[in-house]
């Protein structure tokens, strides 16, 4: 194993303007767009190795190498982030292989880590967006991540990848974008939110609105929502971590000096869970990450251009790469056997690993072992590059 890419530095790309503004999927519109964004590995000439690479709902664009510091992230980059959040899976060597390819992973629009968001300023008044910055799509984030490629002068990319939420955009771009991608590789993911979503999401937006410091989102001048964000994370996290491997995380004892609250093992788990997230996101960012993964729906988007999924599906020539965790309860296999029916019924080609895990949905975060020779055998082997 390679020491990976090493130390690595935050760019920003801005577009837009009063004239040409970006237009979100909500109607609103924004004059100016800032993307955060790291470059892993190198270009080549033809511009045609770039690997893009969509986070998960809290993650950043930091994906992997070291990163000190984030301008404008107001704090929130705590140790914690420094480390890249899919660090063991991209470098030489490795699953996403910087010697042969670019990856290129974007912060998305309207969360905390240095794209514009809630917790930015508002240029017209000086203050931050907070509760009137517009809601935000996968679609949203999507369209201004392929803003950055055009500027980047990156036509067709060879893969698009991402994991949970991101694997949902990943879907999103092969049918928004189909002739800009070769491989779509979606990690436990599906074509739409499920009921399970919804409600679970539903549960995180009231724990936020209900926290007497919310302020419909307008707090940043005064003490944050830490307690609704908090119980939203919890709420959330239950469904990423299997239970066993929460027992096994909580082991025997009562972190000393939490909560009166809190009497066991486990739910001294979930509260640290719960306090060390406050420390790393923002309320408001938090909410419009949880509205974009609700409203995230395919079957909907096909309706809308009077299509069936299949045809969707088929506008483009790349080839699918779909995994799923049989450990998941958060995007169950169903939901990835739904996708690959449907690849099915389109004619387009696809191979479909199911990981074996007992770490849950945040498998994919933790066991590089289990994704690299797929996505190396996969990604590689197309260009007859050695595995």
């Amino acid at each position: 194993m390679s020491d990976g890419v090493g130390q690595v530095e935050t760019r920003f790309f801005t577009f837009g303007s009063e004239q040409k503004p970006f237009c979100f999927d909500s109607g609103a519109t924004l004059p100016e767009i800032t993307l955060a964004y790291e470059v892993y590995g190198e270009l080549n000439g033809a511009r045609d190795n770039a690997i893009l690479l969509f986070h998960a709902l809290t993650g950043s664009h930091h994906a992997a190498g070291y990163n000190p510091s984030v301008p404008g992230t107001d704090g929130r980059w705590t140790k914690q982030m420094q480390l890249g959040w899919w660090d063991a899976f991209i470098g030489p060597r490795r699953s996403l292989n910087t010697d042969k390819f670019a990856v290129i992973c974007a912060n998305w629009v309207g969360h905390c880590y240095g794209s514009t968001g809630p917790a930015s300023i508002d240029p017209v008044t000086g203050k931050r967006y907070g509760g009137s910055f517009p809601r935000v799509s996968a679609a949203d984030t999507v369209r201004a991540h392929f803003q950055l490629l055009d500027e980047l002068g990156i036509d067709r990319l060879h893969a698009v990848v991402g994991g949970s939420v991101g694997g949902m955009m990943c879907l999103d771009v092969a049918t928004r974008y189909p002739d800009r991608v070769r491989f779509v590789v979606p990690i436990a993911a599906g074509l739409r939110a499920t009921a399970l979503h919804i409600i679970h999401d539903f549960e995180q937006i009231n724990a936020i609105y209900n926290d007497p410091n919310f302020n419909g989102g307008d707090y940043y001048e005064g003490p944050p929502p830490n307690e609704g964000l908090a119980l939203a994370r919890m709420i959330g996290h239950k469904t990423f971590v299997s239970l066993d491997q929460m027992r096994e995380r909580a082991r025997d004892e009562v972190a000393p000096g939490e909560d009166e609250r809190v009497r066991l093992p486990l739910e001294s788990y979930m509260w640290h869970q719960g306090q060390k997230f406050v420390k790393r996101f923002d309320a408001n960012a938090y909410l419009r990450t949880m509205w974009a993964w609700q409203d995230f729906d395919l079957y909907a988007e096909a309706a809308r251009r009077g299509v069936a999924m299949p045809e969707m599906l088929a506008g483009g020539s790349h080839e699918y790469l779909v995994f799923s965790i049989d450990s998941d309860v958060c995007y169950y296999r169903g939901e990835q056997e739904e996708l690959t029916e449907e690849l099915k019924a389109a004619g387009i080609p696809f191979n479909w690993i199911t990981v074996h895990s007992e770490k849950g949905h945040d498998a994919f975060l933790l066991e590089p072992h289990l994704f690299e020779p797929h996505l190396r055998y996969h990604l590689e082997s197309e260009w007859g590059f050695p595995c």
